[in-house]
């Protein structure tokens, strides 16, 4: 008889570990970052909420999106909505195109993550280019460490909700 191999079951996940997972990213997001680790910090609260936006669409979805974006505006004292705009493209992409990115593996997952990612950093810059009148592409290159984040913080929710079960 062959052996059979393991099968990957995931764990549910519950509404507090979202909401926790989420506030960890807008407490990450909130330290002091200063000189060029400004411009390359990532948007730790964009891809906590892209991740479960891919991965829960029900429970994380455009509104709740929204909602942490107006956290996110507070919390880093920016213009009132901008972060709520951006997390709602964010969100919609996320939800839009969750079956898509679930199929692929995490190295291919990134550049589908980066598209949605550069679109939701392209509504800061246009936002600040509307306010300040000049284009910042400083924002992009937090759009690449932001897309480079994804690897780490998709493994390791994948590592919390996965658990073996054989068959017997």
């Amino acid at each position: 008889m062959p052996m059979q191999e393991r099968q990957e079951i995931l764990k549910p996940v519950s509404n507090l570990f979202i909401a926790s997972s989420v506030l960890v990213a807008l407490f990450l997001n909130a330290l002091p970052w200063g000189g060029i680790w400004l411009v390359l910090r990532p948007d730790f609260v964009a891809v906590v909420m892209l991740y479960w936006c891919t991965h829960k669409p029900y429970r994380m979805g455009i509104g709740l999106s929204w909602a942490v974006g107006i956290l996110s505006d507070v919390n880093d004292a920016s213009l009132f909505g901008q972060h709520a705009l951006s997390y709602t493209i964010l969100a919609f992409g996320g939800v839009v195109l969750n079956r898509r990115i679930r199929m692929f593996d995490l190295r291919e997952q990134t550049t589908q993550v980066f598209l949605i990612l550069l679109a939701t950093y392209s509504v800061y810059a246009v936002v600040n280019w509307q306010v300040n009148g000049q284009l910042a592409w400083s924002y992009f290159l937090g759009c690449l460490t932001s897309t480079l984040l994804w690897i780490p913080v998709s493994a390791l929710f994948q590592s919390v909700r996965q658990r073996r079960v054989e068959r017997e």
